[in-house]
């Protein structure tokens, strides 16, 4: 299971753009070095009077507001307003704040990010020497951008667990040339708007843009390279031990052991009987927990990873009290946390709160704006090239048959909350009470022209204008029937886990054989397991996937009627 976050940290936004913008406003003449450094003389001046306005945050009161404690915050006694108000200075807690961060080296987490970018300016620079063109300042401009644009879209290279116990390094080459196509995009919109296309000319800017591809992939593999050979580099030093034979510290040896960087495993200390623990190798036996710290300071441990259950809440502490008096890093690792039913886990912090999500939505923060641009993007370029064969659908099926060409039926989108999804109407009845009878093979309700729309999915195409108004998305779990809906969620476990996305025209399941009528609860558990599997995987590049996937299946698709 992957743990991902996306936090940040740093300076207030207003102030910093205050001091830095005032900077320039003074005319403050020299390099950007310069104003950098007069922007941080000025912050370390008013450093304290954020040092003073941190100090009003309460344990339990919350932030004070004009003296008070923030409403619904605090506690009801009078002494709990105190402590609210007035923190104890002796306590570490009002004053601990948590920031994500990462275990591995420096050096590597930077190389990793870097060396794509910088293989797209060396490319550049390369196809301009090439060229014999002139390296000048409006280069150097174009290659700071090129820089930024990269390393804000690319992704960095890693190993992710992949099936089977292998790992797969990632991204994979399709994922890299769409990013870079989208890179590409940016930086042409911006070479024609600050008028620099006569600075590379057309050819260099053609075969910049295609040998790029290929110095991405490089960069990829070269970071790879320095990830396997970084182990050597830092020799014994770096050992670790895991305190916890369970489930999760198995499979933690087991990735951590995988990573170039892992360092030397000595192996497991426990609470419980050798013969009591699963079945792991004699020689990563190091003994009990009683004296697990005399172990660390002779065999100068370097990090320490404890993987019990919560419940085992005072062990724990009676542990790290012990490992207090050693030089080693102290991770803790819940055991017991994979027993849920997992869904996006990653760990969060809320306010400097370590918080672990064990249920929640991938389309949190930017994934979230990125995801219904692309939506709304997509929705506008297909309502205006489908227009004219909308119309002529919602013709035929109005003259074909009696009643409305369009059928609105009530269905849950995200959140639960209802919706009216649009299709066109391929059968002589439209139902949407308290029971709806899914669609069978040559069923008698539907229409000669239906069964048309029905075999190549033309009867969704007006979920357009739902995607359009923000209740569905183009890839999503299919929404279901409000009246299916009822049914099943008290038949499968985790069913409206799905909605915490919006649903969509197509989907993870549909692509995978399971489309069209559930004639038993087994069917509708496994649609519900590639949904959830969609929620834990969910990318952009796994929608476009799943889209062109889905073209491939219209055509052939046996379960489609």
């Amino acid at each position: 299971m992957q743990f991902t976050s996306n936090s940040a940290a740093g300076t207030p936004p207003t102030t910093s753009k205050r001091l830095f913008f005032g900077a320039n406003l003074q005319g403050r003449r020299g390099t950007p070095f310069a104003v950098a450094l007069y922007a941080l003389r000025k912050w370390n001046a008013v450093e304290p009077v954020r040092g003073l306005a941190m100090q009003q945050l309460g344990t339990l009161g919350g932030p004070r507001l004009r003296g008070k404690p923030a409403p619904g915050l605090g506690t009801a006694t009078a002494s709990g307003t105190a402590a609210a108000a007035h923190p104890n200075p002796k306590s570490s807690l009002w004053r601990t704040a948590f920031r994500l961060g990462t275990t591995e080296p420096a050096l590597l987490t930077l190389s990793r990010q870097l060396l794509g970018p910088a293989a797209a300016v060396a490319t550049l620079a390369s196809c301009m020497w090439a060229a014999h063109l002139r390296i000048s300042d409006q280069f150097w401009a174009l290659a700071i951008i090129v820089f930024l644009v990269s390393q804000k879209v690319l992704t960095i290279p890693e190993l992710r667990p992949a099936a089977r116990g292998q790992v797969d390094l990632q991204p994979t080459v399709p994922r890299l040339l769409l990013e870079w196509i989208c890179i590409a995009a940016v930086l042409l919109f911006l070479l024609v708007a600050l008028h620099l296309t006569q600075l590379l000319g057309t050819r260099t800017l053609t075969l910049w843009l295609l040998l790029t591809p290929a110095a991405l992939v490089v960069s990829r593999s070269l970071a790879f390279q320095l990830a396997r050979r970084w182990q050597p580099a830092r020799g014994s030093g770096s050992r670790h031990i895991i305190i916890g034979a369970t489930e999760a510290g198995l499979e933690l040896a087991r990735r951590v052991q995988q990573r170039s960087f892992g360092g030397q495993f000595l192996g497991f200390a426990d609470f419980r009987d050798p013969l009591r623990l699963p079945s792991i190798a004699p020689e990563q036996w190091i003994g009990a927990c009683a004296g697990v710290a005399d172990f660390v300071n002779r065999n100068a441990v370097e990090s320490i990873y404890i993987a019990l259950p919560i419940s085992s809440e005072p062990r724990i502490a009676n542990l790290v009290q012990q490992l207090r008096d050693t030089t080693a890093s102290i991770y803790l690792v819940p055991a017991n946390i994979f027993d849920f039913q997992l869904v996006q886990p990653r760990c969060v912090e809320i306010h400097g709160i370590p918080a672990l999500a064990v249920c929640d939505s991938p389309h949190r923060g930017l994934s979230g704006v990125g995801k219904r641009i692309f939506d709304v993007a997509l929705a506008a370029v297909a309502f205006t090239l489908l227009s004219p064969l909308l119309l002529l659908i919602a013709l035929a099926v109005r003259l074909s048959s009696p009643g409305p060409a369009l059928f609105k039926q009530r269905r849950y989108g995200l959140n639960g909350e209802e919706i009216l999804v649009y299709k066109f109407r391929s059968m002589r009845v439209c139902e949407d009470g308290a029971t709806v009878r899914q669609a069978t093979r040559d069923d008698a309700r539907t229409t000669r022209l239906g069964r048309l729309l029905r075999r190549f999915s033309l009867d969704e195409l007006p979920q357009i204008l739902n995607v359009l108004t923000g209740q569905m998305s183009f890839v999503g779990p299919r929404p279901h029937a409000v009246a299916h809906n009822e049914q099943y969620r008290k038949l499968i476990g985790g069913y409206m886990i799905r909605h915490k996305v919006r649903p969509g025209i197509t989907g993870w399941a549909q692509v995978n054989g399971l489309r069209g009528e559930t004639r038993t609860p087994e069917d509708m558990r496994r649609r519900i397991e590639y949904d959830i599997d969609y929620l834990n995987n969910w990318s952009l590049w796994l929608d476009v996937r799943i889209l062109a996937r889905t073209a491939v299946v219209l055509l052939r698709d046996k379960h489609a009627y």
